[in-house]
């Protein structure tokens, strides 16, 4: 089935407006691990997705310490050429094998990004990278500019077809474009997590800079079913059970905000995640969503987003929401359209 697609930025393939995101499906034992995870169900999953007309899956190096991109080219080595999906993957953050549990270092120093890429490369399985991206502003005082020109020259070697960068601010994005496009931008977008709205989706579009949001259901929050119980039960090295936002105070305004956007998805015949993601891809800005999945019954939850167009009266009344239940920060709504 063929879902609702646009182009990435200026300069990028055409892609789905929701793709596979592939954080969760690492599994635990590392900082950012979301507890135990079936690598059978995470193959299924990629390739329900891919069923359901997803053409693209985004991973990164660092999730499950490798093992999220293995499990990525284990789904996709079985599938015929013409039915492979684009991957996404990043680079930036090293780790240390011997203490998983240690947060990985953010280093951009251009002999490493090789090394990565190389390894990314071996990892999936595939001869070239649809769309290589640092995964956060290095943190060991390489200029950016060296970084951004080692990405470049894989570019032109032909071991990746697109550059993007993922939680970079505005001023980090003018200094790589200064020195050579900069494709993409990954930045976190949700209903909760609403400040790219503000400054970074106007960069992007004044710039021809594509853009593909990540846990715009806030890491499950924002989905149908989720609850305080399902934080009580979290595996011990499950992320969210520190986070903010899973747990109280916020997680009783974060619950609200969800609930009420259950008449949104009565009126559009979708689930509550759908509508979430659906906010987010109302941005205009905003090429297409990363949503996770663990599941196939997770991927049919929200791939319907990508058909749903929200009207101004639903913007409006979760806008609405929004302000009455506090949740959040950042820009509400997306901007209105200019009067006729």
């Amino acid at each position: 089935m063929a879902l609702p697609s646009r182009r990435l930025g200026s300069s990028g393939p055409v892609i789905t407006r929701v793709g596979f995101g592939a954080w969760a499906i690492g599994g635990g034992g590392w900082s950012f691990g979301w507890g135990g995870q079936d690598d059978a169900d995470s193959e299924t999953a990629i390739r329900r997705a891919l069923d359901l007309g997803v053409t693209w899956v985004d991973t990164a190096a660092v999730y499950g310490l490798g093992h999220s991109e293995e499990v990525v080219g284990r789904a996709i080595a079985a599938l015929p050429a013409g039915d492979r999906p684009r991957v996404f993957t990043k680079c930036g953050l090293a780790w240390d094998a011997a203490l998983p549990m240690v947060p990985a270092r953010r280093v951009l120093a251009p002999d490493s990004i090789r090394r990565e890429c190389e390894a990314s490369l071996r990892r999936l399985g595939v001869d070239v990278i649809d769309l290589y991206q640092f995964h956060w502003p290095d943190e060991s005082g390489i200029p950016v500019e060296e970084s951004w020109g080692a990405m470049l020259d894989l570019k032109r070697q032909g071991k990746v077809r697109c550059c993007g960068v993922s939680n970079f601010d505005a001023g980090l994005l003018e200094r790589c474009e200064r020195v050579g496009h900069v494709d993409s931008l990954q930045p976190p977008f949700s209903l909760l997590n609403r400040g790219t709205a503000a400054e970074l989706l106007p960069w992007c579009a004044a710039h021809g800079t594509g853009v593909i949001v990540y846990s715009p259901m806030q890491s499950g929050l924002l989905t149908d079913s989720f609850s305080a119980g399902r934080v009580a039960a979290m595996a011990a090295d499950d992320w969210r059970r520190s986070s903010d936002d899973f747990n109280t105070p916020r997680l009783e305004r974060n619950l609200a905000l969800r609930d009420s956007l259950r008449p949104v998805a009565e009126r559009h015949g979708v689930t509550v995640a759908a509508v979430a993601v659906a906010w987010a891809l109302s941005f205009e800005a905003v090429t297409g969503a990363i949503v996770g999945a663990r599941s196939p019954s997770q991927v049919e939850g929200w791939v319907a987003a990508a058909g749903v167009r929200l009207s101004e009266a639903d913007l409006d009344e979760i806008s609405a929401a929004v302000e009455r239940t506090g949740a959040g920060s950042g820009p509400s709504r997306p901007p209105r359209p200019p009067a006729a």
